[in-house]
């Protein structure tokens, strides 16, 4: 049996009801942490221009921040967007790294189109995340030049697929069409980053839509899409290291969203334990003049990813910004604290800024290189004037496996960026729908509580 026809026998079965609590919890927060990431993306000019194009079609689906509704399609990328723009929202580091709340959108749009109830739309969250994490753990793309937003394709086809109630050989041509059709480079992440590096993911889900309707009506894609001698282990990954029989179940429990981590800050998740490091350097040194030279030591994936050329060391953009390891270090330094206003063009183009990142290097250390991906860990050294040496090593930190975000942290994080958009009622309309998602039967509540009202 090919590992299509095997992933869509999986989503087919999946339990769409009676999942344990604690499960349910999780879906509950890593949705309420979208929103949180949703509320900071309002009037940010790709989503302006989303909301632009949005407006050209209609259909029954909602657009956060907006009255206007459209097609399943077009609100996945819509709101898709508007979760992704921070680089905010949770993430996972397997081979590959991603952002597995990135199918919410795709989930929530075709849920509120298929009249589904809350209780299937967690069911099929928790199924994208078990799909695109356990790809994550497989195969490396971005060391191919692929963007990791093409497991999308697959997770995305077959949780809105199971939303639709589509059957198995329906759900196979999803994945069939979906992968073969919609392929993303890595170019996305690499130099000086574009608005479609918040858009990657949200393009992802909205073609996994298209590619489960036309399933849905008869339409068959190539196959076999992984195996074949033109298909996606032979032209891209390499042999999966996949097995479905492995993935989660009620009977093992062991369900991939429970390894998921979320952020404390509005930036790149591998190097969070940076801006810890820099954070704790900050409160030991009197007088940041004196420093005379910064060394990063980190693994080898983030000296490739985020210290990887020129562009790093003088970021433009606030996309190139939130995934430039030394500017977070220098900002972190500057600040104790790394904030949406970290990101600002003026505080990109800060001459203390820049000061601090001619003096940065960026090392890679085997030992932390061994402890990646299961720890995000860095060093972070900073020799003064007096030849003193200051160092701060991060393994981890809140957010992670180890050390989760509690759900108070989850709804302080919610209110931080409600406050300059929603009323309080409005904000306890949106918590209270959230908390009771389990019962929803309708999903128009929602947008109507987060439409701006301050």
């Amino acid at each position: 049996m090919t590992l299509a026809k095997r992933l869509a026998r999986y989503a087919f079965d999946f339990p769409a009801a009676d999942l344990p609590e604690s499960l349910r919890a999780i879906v509950r927060s890593r949705l309420l942490d979208s929103l949180a990431c949703t509320l900071g993306a309002y009037q940010a000019a790709p989503v302006d221009a989303a909301l632009a194009y949005a407006s050209s079609s209609s259909g029954p689906c909602g657009l956060f921040g907006s009255a206007r509704t459209t097609t399943p399609e077009i609100a996945a990328f819509v709101n898709g967007v508007m979760v992704r723009f921070l680089d905010y929202n949770d993430g996972y580091m397997g081979l590959e790294p991603g952002h597995p709340s990135d199918n919410i959108p795709a989930c929530l749009a075709v849920a509120q189109a298929e009249q589904a109830g809350g209780e299937e739309l967690i069911a099929a969250i928790l199924l994208a995340y078990e799909i695109q994490m356990r790809f994550q753990d497989a195969a490396s793309l971005n060391k191919k030049g692929w963007d990791h937003v093409n497991y999308i394709n697959i997770s995305a086809a077959l949780a809105v697929g199971k939303l639709m109630k589509l059957n198995p050989d329906q759900l196979e041509q999803a994945i069939n069409i979906s992968l073969s059709g919609h392929l993303a480079l890595r170019q996305v992440r690499s130099g000086t980053l574009s608005d479609w590096k918040g858009c990657s993911a949200a393009n992802a889900a909205r073609n996994a839509i298209f590619s489960a309707q036309l399933a849905r009506h008869g339409m068959t894609g190539p196959a076999p899409v992984f195996e074949g001698a033109m298909g996606f282990e032979k032209q891209i990954t390499g042999e999966l290291d996949l097995d479905v029989d492995r993935f989660a179940t009620l009977e093992n429990d062991d369900f991939a969203i429970r390894r998921s981590l979320t952020k404390t800050f509005p930036t790149n998740g591998e190097l969070h334990t940076a801006v810890w490091a820099g954070i704790d350097l900050r409160k030991r040194i009197d007088d940041l003049a004196a420093i005379q030279t910064i060394r990063i030591e980190t693994s080898e994936f983030n000296r490739r990813v985020l210290a990887d050329g020129a562009d790093k060391w003088r970021p433009k953009t606030r996309e190139t910004a939130d995934h430039s390891l030394p500017y977070n270090v220098a900002r972190a330094l500057l600040d104790g604290d790394i904030t949406l206003a970290s990101y600002s063009p003026e505080k990109i183009a800060d001459p203390a800024a820049i000061q601090l990142m001619d003096r940065t290097t960026v090392t890679v250390d085997p030992a932390l290189t061994a402890l990646f991906p299961k720890h995000l860990a860095n060093r972070v050294v900073v020799t003064v004037h007096s030849g003193e040496r200051l160092v701060s090593e991060v393994i981890s930190g809140p957010g992670s496996v180890e050390t989760p975000m509690t759900p108070a942290a989850f709804e302080e994080k919610f209110r931080k960026m409600a406050a300059p958009h929603l009323s309080d009622g409005a904000q306890e309309k949106t918590l209270a729908f959230v908390a009771d998602l389990d019962s929803q039967t309708g999903f128009q509540p929602l947008f109507d509580a987060m439409v701006k009202t301050v």
